[in-house]
């Protein structure tokens, strides 16, 4: 089973009846050549009909259609609980993904969220292609996948046009520079409506100099900022997943800090002060100066 991992890539167009099963019933790998190398979904052998997305050999995202509302990944659930507390239960909210793997986020938010409208932009129209292919998104699912580059799908995006942003773009293991700097969090301000949140997966370990600059981006824009992980990584312990909010009001930081703790795979949630040793002076990143996340380090993110 797969306990954590990054996700990038994602999605495509409806597509009806999945082929996940070759003559006999048999499940198989699936493997194709798309942009970003080697793609391959792997059903899961204790899950009926689950799927590990995995591109050069890294995992991506983590499907099983018969329970969309499963989010596999820590950093998932933990954007999962947050898709909870950001409205009444069962309310319809509007999503714009950037990035989303094999669309694990976009289904949980169409099964918890009927009536939801999501727009996901993902580079890699070959993945998308793929995943849709072999794991199609449900009929009326309210979820519209386009091939393009994140940041232009924000700019392109209407003002005031999501109540939440979620950012979980990567190329290979790194967040591409273009999307981690001031002018992109401007735009994602413009995008969200005044009580909208943005989150976005990042990775980073201690010292922190990319998640304390991401810190300093978006808190010289949005007027709260938070940040969700794992205990171990907030130590320094290890190189891993870190959620960053973000938004205008102040978001359901206790409710998201009671969800997280009481998960199978505890998180914390710290803002505020608790902020300030993160920061240690980092100032907010401008388009020439930034660059991509860390590269992980080797074994940092694998099948378990």
């Amino acid at each position: 089973m797969i306990l954590t991992g990054l996700s990038p890539p994602a999605p495509p167009y409806p597509h009806n009846g999945a082929v996940d099963t070759e003559a006999g019933g048999e499940r198989i790998p699936r493997i194709r050549a798309v942009r970003g190398g080697e793609a391959r979904l792997i059903p899961d052998i204790d899950r009926e009909r689950a799927w590990l997305l995995t591109v050069e050999g890294a995992p991506q995202s983590y499907v099983d259609l018969d329970e969309p509302e499963h989010l596999e990944f820590e950093y998932a659930r933990r954007v999962g609980h947050l898709l909870d507390a950001a409205a009444p239960a069962g309310a319809p909210l509007d999503v714009l993904h950037l990035g989303g793997g094999a669309l694990a986020l976009p289904r949980y938010v169409a099964a918890s969220r009927p009536g939801s409208r999501q727009y996901v932009a993902e580079p890699d129209a070959e993945l998308t292609a793929f995943v849709t292919e072999v794991l199609p998104l449900p009929e009326g699912a309210g979820v519209t996948v386009v091939a393009a580059d994140g940041r232009a799908a924000l700019e392109e995006a209407a003002d005031g046009s999501a109540d939440v942003l979620l950012a979980d773009v990567y190329s290979g293991s790194r967040i591409p520079a273009h999307l981690t700097t001031l002018p992109y969090a401007r735009q994602a301000a413009r995008v969200l409506r005044t009580d909208g949140v943005y989150a976005a997966n990042l990775a980073d370990a201690a010292p922190f100099r990319f998640l304390a600059s991401q810190l300093a981006t978006f808190a010289e824009v949005f007027p709260y900022v938070a940040i969700v992980a794992e205990p171990a990584v907030l130590r320094g312990r290890r190189f891993g997943n870190v959620v960053l909010l973000a938004s205008r009001r102040e978001p359901p930081l206790e409710e998201l800090a009671r969800r997280c703790s009481a998960d199978p795979f505890p998180a914390r949630v710290e803002h505020g002060s608790a902020l300030d040793r993160f920061l240690r002076g980092a100032s907010p990143v401008g388009d020439a100066s930034a660059v991509p996340s860390p590269e992980p380090p080797d074994g940092a993110f694998g099948i378990g």
